[in-house]
């Protein structure tokens, strides 16, 4: 991912597909010179200025197995998290992980084309995603949800937002009817969904035909000291994992695009909270054909205070790590040339 991907000029789109050895990612990096991962098949978009878009060696995510589960944070813990982290989330977490440049380019692929759009913001928090939102759709279109009424009441307080609708509830047992939204956006929430396929099957049922999900998230670092506290806080997905996602729910058209802060310079090894932004068509009304069980977490049901106090501490201090990466990043980027990656 090229740093003028990052600004906006263009981006790079993926979908499934096969190399010579199978399923696989093809790219180049920095130097012009072609590699495979194991996952996905690399497509370049050209911009108006004629760029083509350029993949770094470690755009790729790195091995794991599929779907591996974080061990600390849940649901429930993210509750209680937020409580806190409510107070300062735009003014500490945003700045690094989550701009404005960041939001509007993420946003362009979910085609907020009509201001008479439906649109729903899953996992809304704060409503930062949907202030993105409304300069597109009017407020009285769109509704923010979220499980954090911390969050939430600082959504009511921004004044682009007083129109939207704004309810508490779960991202995996969404309280719309069927066929009901234009538009499904959901950033940041994805982390702590116990079961991402369940989430995403909920987007296709609450959208219209031909109506487009955007879910906005992270992706697994390359890092090791960042992977192991990706898998110790909460869910950072392999980009596979996105798209696998979408199609077993039963999304057509699915695409992922690469996101991230403008001094990442195209290197995401280190991993950010929001990397990439994957949208999917509802291609036939009605709920998703995907079957699945129970869910993986209630949040009514009871928990041992002292297995939930130690998950959240230990979750709390993993996601330290976090809020440091981009002080690090920004750092380097003062001090490496302009040019070289970082």
């Amino acid at each position: 991912m090229a740093s003028a991907m990052l600004n906006g000029a263009e981006h790079l789109t993926l979908r499934r597909g096969l190399s010579p050895n199978g399923l696989g990612f093809v790219g180049s990096d920095f130097h012009g010179k072609q590699f495979l991962k194991m996952g996905l098949v690399s497509n370049t978009r050209i911009s108006k200025s004629g760029a083509r878009a350029i993949v770094p060696k470690c755009s790729v995510s790195a091995s794991r197995p599929a779907s591996q589960p974080r061990f600390i944070q849940h649901k429930k813990e993210a509750f209680w998290f937020y409580r806190f982290l409510s107070i300062v989330y735009d003014h500490v977490i945003n700045p690094g992980h989550w701009t404005e440049d960041m939001r509007d380019d993420a946003l362009e692929p979910a085609d907020l084309n009509d201001r008479r759009m439906i649109v729903v913001d899953v996992g809304g928090g704060t409503g930062f995603t949907t202030l993105g939102i409304v300069k597109h759709v009017d407020a009285k279109n769109v509704t923010i949800l979220d499980q954090s009424p911390h969050q939430l009441a600082r959504a009511k307080k921004k004044a682009p937002l007083k129109e939207c609708k704004i309810i508490e509830g779960d991202a995996e047992d969404l309280p719309f009817r069927t066929d009901y939204a234009d538009r499904y956006v959901s950033a940041g929430s994805i982390e702590y969904w116990p079961d991402p396929q369940r989430g995403i099957k909920e987007a296709y049922r609450v959208l219209k035909l031909g109506g487009k999900a955007c879910v906005i998230g992270p992706v697994y670092p390359t890092f090791w000291l960042s992977r192991f506290f990706a898998d110790v806080w909460m869910l950072f997905p392999k980009e596979e994992e996105y798209i696998e996602w979408f199609e077993k729910a039963g999304f057509k058209d699915v695409q992922l695009k690469r996101i991230g802060p403008k001094w990442y310079r195209g290197v995401r090894r280190h991993g950010l909270i929001m990397g990439c932004s994957v949208t999917g068509v509802k291609p036939a009304s009605g709920d998703s054909p995907l079957q699945l069980g129970p869910k993986a977490e209630d949040v009514s049901e009871p928990v041992k205070p002292l297995s939930f106090l130690t998950r959240f501490i230990l979750g709390a201090l993993a996601g330290m790590y976090y809020v440091l990466v981009p002080i690090y990043m920004w750092l380097k980027d003062q001090i490496v040339p302009k040019g070289q990656p970082i």
